[in-house]
C-alpha cells in the first residue's frame, strides 16, 4: 500500500512540474514578439530608449538580457558579449528549472511500481508457502493484481519522460533563439549608439 501513495506522490508532483514548465517555457512568454519587432526596428540611438520601454512592458528573460545590453552599450563589443553570456547561461539555467525532478520521476517511477510488485509477489509466494497451493485461479488473480503497482509506475514514467523530452527540446530552442536576437540586438544597438 505504501507503494501506491508514494506513486500517487510521485504522479501528482510530476503533474504539478508538467504544468508548471508548459506554463513557463511558452514561446511569447520568454521571447516577447513585441521586443523581437522593437530591436527590428531600432536604426537610429533614439529609438534604444523605445526598446527600454518595451523591455519593462513584457519582462522576460530575454527582456533581462537587453535591458543589461542597453546598460552596457558603450563599453566594448566583446565585454558586452562575455556579460550576456554569463548572464544568458543563467537565464537558461532558470528555463531548465524543474526539469531534473521530471527526469527524477521517469527513473523512480517504474522502480516503485518494480518494488510493488516484489513486494507483493512475496505476500503471494508466502501465502502459497504456508497453505499449499489449492486454487490455482486465485494465484493468477493475486498475481494481475500485483502486476499493477508496476504498471502504474509505467503510466506514470511514460507521459513524463514525453513532457521531459519535450521541454528539454524547447528549453534548447529558447536559447538559441534567445541567442540569435540577443546578437542582433548587439548589432543594432551598438551600430545605433
Amino acid at each position: 500500500m505504501a507503494v501506491y501513495v508514494m506513486l500517487l506522490c510521485t504522479s501528482v508532483v510530476g503533474l504539478g512540474f508538467i504544468i508548471e514548465r508548459g506554463w513557463a517555457l511558452r514561446w511569447n512568454r520568454v521571447v516577447p514578439p513585441a521586443l523581437v519587432g522593437a530591436i527590428e526596428q531600432i536604426s537610429e540611438p533614439s529609438q534604444v530608449g523605445r526598446l527600454s520601454e518595451v523591455c519593462r512592458k513584457y519582462p522576460s528573460p530575454l527582456t533581462d538580457l537587453i535591458m543589461v545590453l542597453i546598460e552596457l552599450k558603450d563599453r566594448p563589443r566583446h565585454e558586452v558579449e562575455e556579460v550576456l553570456e554569463t548572464l544568458a547561461r543563467r537565464k537558461v539555467a532558470q528555463l531548465e528549472r524543474g526539469l531534473v525532478v521530471l527526469e527524477i520521476i521517469v527513473g523512480i517511477a517504474p522502480l516503485l511500481g518494480l518494488v510493488g510488485t516484489i513486494i507483493g509477489m512475496m505476500s503471494v509466494f508466502g501465502n502459497i508457502g504456508q497453505t499449499g497451493l489449492t486454487d490455482a485461479a486465485r494465484l493468477a488473480h493475486g498475481i494481475a493484481l500485483i502486476l499493477r503497482a508496476t504498471l502504474l509506475g509505467l503510466l506514470i514514467a511514460i507521459p513524463t519522460l514525453i513532457f521531459w523530452s519535450y521541454y528539454t527540446k524547447k528549453v534548447e530552442l529558447l536559447a538559441l533563439e534567445m541567442e540569435t536576437v540577443c546578437l542582433e540586438a548587439i548589432r543594432k544597438i551598438t551600430s545605433a549608439s
